[in-house]
């Protein structure tokens, strides 16, 4: 009986010790919940100004990147969140500190220093989303960026713009200084593939971008009629002009109470690039009475000391740049050491570099090229492979190269190349002391891309004779800026070559030269000249696996695989399927 009491009393204890633990659970989480809310309410974290007075750097500049928008998953513009938190931490952890506006301007105007590593961070297009994704990895990092908006996009009931109430409690936090990237974003002079007129037309009133060929921005060019000849004389141009400028003006002083200091025009590279001179001296009478300073170029990031104020220059990062594109632009702009981000060390340590940088994350290689060149990589141990099987998804831009090398012999120069261009499957022989020779080539079927993804980079001023003649589709001619993935298997036996992508037989019983008859395994990653912006590229391989097909027991055995299994796969896949649920419920509602 006191057994039996002993053990009643000891449960009793034991079930008010799990209240006490569940109590003491659910009141931390409720207070952990409590203190986001109130840190989402009334923005409790501030931006910890630096000590300026330890900036001795006067002579390096700065560098500027702005990012179109962010996203929670990566679109054809849009970098996803979690991209962007690499891409920032990389930049923390080699010294990059944001400057702001007024530091750029005292640099300039006063001759004030700068950190030793400068940047100037911005978000253009005033989307929600950059702010909502971005604003905790600012936090995070104690990161100062620059908030641009289209003035006419001020009171528009679209949910994807944010609103000056929202933009004036961003700044309060010090995270956050406003800019603007004019008033609209409006079309001008447009013709379509056929040499067909069309007009003047805003950024969502073109539904047919992929059949648009000439156009010109609002504030680029006169407006011209179909033959290209102004329908407006110089006065007309100039009213309209400031008239867009006084519109702009007028806005943000009755919704924020006053004018952004940073002006990035829309588009870029035109000013003082054989446009118009009057349309020139138009725009930067009206620049200089409204902005302290301004971003007229993309495509570099450094500022330099002896740069314009009202000329300055930035990049913005595409969607399919991995962190180590972004390093290897900023190494070619400036000169500078980088550390580049290798991932996995076990697993980059099983490879030997020939070019460019590579990272390892988890199921995945990112072979980086260097600017205008070949980003290469060797498969350790695989030096005697004969007869092999070679299989990954290809997961890289579009626009570029990236493939794989069979019996890679790096003494007598001898290869057989297997890479996917442009859409294209080709096969290149190299035999001894010959370069690549072409022996397969074969387009895949045409891809399907959205209207949405057509990045418009090509304004200009052009000819009547240029619109009249239009061009020739190509239906191959993809936009440089979307990705796509396609599943390789590349199998060699003898002297002959099978190739399956997306489980359809490519290729099969491709002869092969008998010079290449051993060696190893290699991949590759370059840029494709159609991309006339950017010469790095991402080479990305998926699922990566050799399989030696000759006797387990020979000497030249060998297996190599970085596809996940078990329940490492298990848990990739879930991750998947959840993030493309919550992507598309996003998306939807």
């Amino acid at each position: 009986m006191v057994k039996k009491q002993t053990n009643s009393a000891l449960n009793v204890r034991k079930k008010n010790i799990n209240k006490v633990i569940k109590t003491i659970i659910q009141t931390v989480i409720l207070l952990a919940l409590i203190a986001l809310l109130i840190d989402a309410v009334f923005d409790v974290q501030r931006y910890e100004e630096p000590d300026k007075t330890a900036w001795t750097q006067e002579d390096q500049g700065f560098i500027a990147i702005s990012y179109f928008g962010v996203g929670r998953s990566a679109s054809s513009k849009l970098v996803a969140k979690h991209q962007l938190d690499e891409q920032l931490g990389a930049l923390y952890d080699q010294g990059y500190r944001t400057i702001s506006q007024q530091d750029i301007t005292d640099f300039y105007t006063k001759g004030k220093p700068l950190p030793p590593k400068a940047l100037f961070l911005s978000f253009e297009d005033g989307r929600n989303d950059s702010s909502l994704f971005a604003q905790p990895l600012l936090e995070k990092y104690n990161y100062k960026a620059t908030f641009l908006s289209y003035a006419n996009k001020m009171g528009n009931s679209d949910r994807k713009f944010l609103q000056p109430k929202d933009m004036l409690k961003m700044a309060k936090t010090g995270y956050w200084e406003l800019g603007t990237n004019g008033y609209r974003l409006t079309y001008i002079n447009v013709f379509d593939k056929e040499g067909r007129y069309i007009g003047i037309k805003d950024e969502n009133e073109l539904t047919d971008k992929e059949n648009i060929e000439y156009y010109n921005h609002y504030l680029m060019d006169f407006i011209r009629d179909e033959n290209m000849i102004p329908i407006e004389d110089r006065d007309e141009m100039e009213e309209r002009i400031q008239g867009d400028y006084k519109l702009m003006q007028d806005i943000y002083t009755d919704t924020l109470g006053y004018v952004p200091s940073v002006y990035m025009i829309m588009h870029s590279n035109a000013l003082g690039e054989g446009m118009n001179p009057l349309v020139l001296n138009a725009n930067s009478s009206n620049i200089h009475n409204m902005f302290q300073m301004h971003f007229n170029r993309e495509g570099q990031t450094l500022n330099s000391k002896d740069d314009d104020i009202y000329d300055l220059t930035r990049i913005q990062p595409a969607s399919y740049w991995s962190t180590n594109h972004l390093l290897m632009k900023i190494r070619k702009d400036t000169g500078n050491t980088m550390q580049f981000v290798r991932g996995d060390e076990k697993e980059a340590g099983k490879w030997n570099m020939l070019g460019g940088v590579a990272e390892f994350d988890e199921n995945t290689i990112i072979l980086t090229s260097p600017p205008a060149g070949s980003g290469k990589m060797y498969l350790n141990g695989s030096s005697d492979q004969r007869d092999v099987k070679v299989s990954f998804k290809a997961s890289g831009n579009v626009i570029g190269k990236q493939g794989v090398y069979l019996r890679y012999d790096k003494v007598k120069k001898t290869s057989l190349h297997v890479y996917l261009e442009n859409n294209n499957i080709i096969v290149e022989e190299q035999k001894p002391g010959s370069t690549d020779k072409p022996v397969f080539s074969q387009p895949l079927d045409e891809l399907q891309w959205k209207e949405e993804d057509l990045a418009f980079d090509k304004a200009s001023v052009y000819t009547k004779e240029q619109t009249a003649s239009g061009v020739t589709s190509d239906k191959h001619d993809y936009p440089i800026n979307i990705r796509n993935s396609r599943n390789f298997e590349v199998e060699l036996v003898g002297q002959s070559l099978k190739i399956i992508v997306d489980d359809q037989l490519l290729v099969e019983n491709l002869q092969v030269d008998p010079s290449i008859s051993i060696g190893g395994i290699a991949l590759e990653a370059k840029y494709n000249e159609q991309n006339e912006k950017d010469d790095i590229y991402d080479g990305v391989f998926e699922d990566l696996q050799v399989t030696s097909l000759g006797n387990e027991s020979d000497d030249s055995s060998f297996k190599y695989s970085l596809k996940l299994s078990g329940i490492e796969g298990v848990v990739s896949r879930v991750k998947k399927a959840v993030n493309t649920a919550v992507n598309w419920t996003m998306d939807t509602f």
